[in-house]
């Protein structure tokens, strides 16, 4: 696989925008589409090919999706699976539902092609960066030959198995985000109410037992109430919580933490806050109390 590779890369939001620039930057041959296409304008602008019509894709190697949600991920890939040719190869870049992962990755090798699950974690500065970690689920082979396209985008790729692993890799990734998100709130908040500099938190305890990445980036903002730009969409992560108790319930499993945290971020969006950015979980600690 070399930089003349042709890239069809479908959904321009906040993460599959920063991706396609990094393709294009490395070289790629890259075109793109959304489904407002006025998303696409600033990677037209900076030299991506405007993609117009989706039942026009023999001549790429690479079709890439990055979508909102199951229901768009199922409508654009079984219309890319209507005229899939051999040996092509879809990479979903979305967080997806296992068994839907599963369904359409099956349907794709009934077309001699290949769909890889490569959800991805690091948020909108990794893609930017191009430091995100990717959770690759399929055929281990296609994975390894694809090193040049996950390049640019990724400081790691991980081969966690076969078709859906990946999704299920993300799934817990987001279980741990979540949860350790909420809290985050919880802790800008009673620092706050105890007379703490809650600005002081995140140098305070970084490199100790609960530094992490989401609290570096979440609690400054939370503290400063610097809700913009958004990094993390609130009803993201509310669909990815869907989709791990759906899993675990598939499983027999009792996830009471997730549950909780599931819970929080219902009801966080239902006050209005479901397009905001993650970090304005503390307004909701703050409307309890």
């Amino acid at each position: 696989m070399s930089n003349a590779t042709k890239i069809a890369f479908v959904g321009m939001g906040l993460m599959g925008s920063r991706m396609s620039l990094r393709l294009l930057q490395a070289g790629f041959d890259v075109s793109v589409w959304n489904r407002t296409a006025s998303a696409a304008d600033r990677l037209i602008a900076q030299g991506a090919t405007k993609l117009t019509d989706l039942n026009q894709l023999q001549d790429f190697s690479i079709l890439a999706l990055c979508l909102a949600d199951d229901a768009a991920v199922e409508a654009i890939g079984l219309r890319l699976l209507e005229q899939i040719q051999p040996q092509q190869i879809i990479v979903d870049f979305s967080s997806s539902s296992v068994a839907l992962t599963q369904r359409l990755a099956k349907l794709t090798r009934e077309k001699d092609a290949h769909w890889i699950d490569a959800p991805v974690s690091g948020g909108v500065i990794g893609a930017e960066q191009g430091t995100l970690v990717i959770f690759a689920g399929g055929d281990a082979h296609v994975i390894e030959d694809l090193a040049p396209f996950f390049a640019p985008l990724s400081q790691r790729v991980t081969t966690m198995g076969d078709s859906g692993s990946g999704q299920a890799t993300k799934i817990c990734n987001q279980l741990i985000v979540a949860a350790t998100s909420t809290l985050i709130a919880e802790a800008i908040a009673l620092a706050e109410k105890s007379g703490v500099d809650a600005t002081l938190l995140a140098p305070a305890l970084a490199g100790g037992f609960a530094d992490s990445k989401p609290f570096q980036i979440l609690a400054p903002r939370m503290a400063t109430r610097q809700f913009e730009p958004v990094q993390w969409k609130v009803q993201t992560l509310e669909k990815d919580l869907n989709n791990a108790m759906t899993l675990a319930a598939n499983h027999g499993l009792s996830l009471p933490v997730a549950q909780r945290a599931l819970g929080q971020l219902r009801q966080h969006a239902a006050q209005g806050y479901a397009s905001d950015d993650l970090s304005s979980l503390i307004q909701g600690i703050e409307f309890k109390s």
